[in-house]
């Protein structure tokens, strides 16, 4: 496993539920080893613009996600798993779409420091 690569995970939902699908590996934790991962969904209607990230057939790294439709990757859809609570993988997101996903992370953590 390593950061950028799409996976199938079980995520914890807004409704208490949890839900198996599709979740971007973003970086490992210590010390442990668990992932820090930002869930992906279907639902493009909830992009937020300068946060997350869209992707569909005609971005360069579509085919290589494993991705099966344009997809919304929801940087405010956060949790941590475990090696373990990885199904598998789909693929992967290019070294670009990782890095300005962290940064877009990085900037709200940033910003947050004085609430």
């Amino acid at each position: 496993m390593k950061s950028g690569e799409v996976v199938i995970a079980r995520l914890w939902q807004a409704d208490d539920g949890m839900k198996l699908g599709p979740a971007i590996l973003l970086c490992r934790l210590a010390p442990f080893g668990d992932w820090l991962v930002c869930g992906v969904s279907s639902q493009v209607r909830h992009h937020v613009p300068d946060f997350d990230e869209l992707i569909g057939p005609d971005a360069d790294d579509f085919v290589k996600s494993g991705l099966r439709q344009p997809s919304l990757i929801r940087l405010g859809f956060l949790g941590t798993v475990t090696k373990a609570q990885v199904g598998g993988d789909l693929g992967e997101i290019s070294p670009a779409r990782l890095q300005r996903l962290r940064q877009n992370l990085s900037r709200l953590l940033q910003r947050a420091e004085g609430e």
